[in-house]
């Protein structure tokens, strides 16, 4: 059986980790997160991850080079199709990824877009909550805590992320956009963007997802 190679799309909010993780676990692939990558190796001191923590601690963005390297330092280390969430989200960071890939002969299979138009996703992270001990994520509209914002898992008050404000979201949407928008079309001329309705029952949404990348 080949191995199959994605890299998951969207905006903030949409539930592209989410989505990763359900169809990773599901199909035995392996979800690459960026932000997991990064917290990682600073945390083990690597040599990739040092150099990012300096950029994270002065409040800048981390570069393209390191973030590749971090990418590469991951597929190293794994025999099986991946699903890269988060990234890139450039077309600079696509160039460097093809680059990376065609090196070491993994191709993609298909790049997947979750569409969620930005009313929604200002409505879904606004009712974004999270546990501040524990680091679980509720969602007071789709995925509320039994107990009126006090975490299921470990009795802890949720809290609502500093960023997951409207106005913020509203900001992070029009970066997204700035952003993404070439990016999507530079998937579109290698034919390899899938967009699939990111507003439905998360059940539904996986099974959209599989129906075209598992055809």
């Amino acid at each position: 059986m080949a191995i199959l190679n994605f890299v998951f799309l969207g905006p903030p909010g949409a539930g592209k980790g989410t989505q990763a993780e359900i169809i990773a676990k599901k199909h035995g692939l392996v979800k690459i997160s960026t932000g997991d990558i990064l917290r990682e190796a600073v945390k083990n001191g690597t040599e990739l991850g040092k150099l990012a923590d300096g950029y994270m601690k002065r409040g800048e963005l981390v570069p393209d080079e390191i973030m590749l390297g971090l990418i590469e330092e991951q597929l190293a280390n794994i025999d099986k199709g991946f699903i890269l969430d988060g990234f890139p989200r450039t077309v600079k960071q696509a160039e460097g990824l093809d680059e990376l890939l065609q090196k070491k002969q993994l191709p993609l299979k298909a790049v997947i877009l979750l569409d969620v138009p930005d009313e929604e996703i200002v409505k879904r992270l606004s009712a974004r909550r999270v546990c501040p001990n524990c680091g679980a994520v509720y969602n007071l509209l789709y995925n509320p805590p039994k107990n009126d914002e006090i975490c299921d898992v470990c009795g802890t008050k949720l809290v609502q992320r500093k960023d997951d404000n409207p106005e913020t979201i509203k900001r992070r949407l029009d970066v997204y956009h700035k952003q993404t928008a070439p990016l999507i079309d530079y998937y579109r001329a290698k034919e390899l963007l899938v967009k699939i309705d990111g507003t439905g029952k998360p059940e539904a949404i996986t099974e959209a997802i599989e129906e075209v990348i598992f055809k």
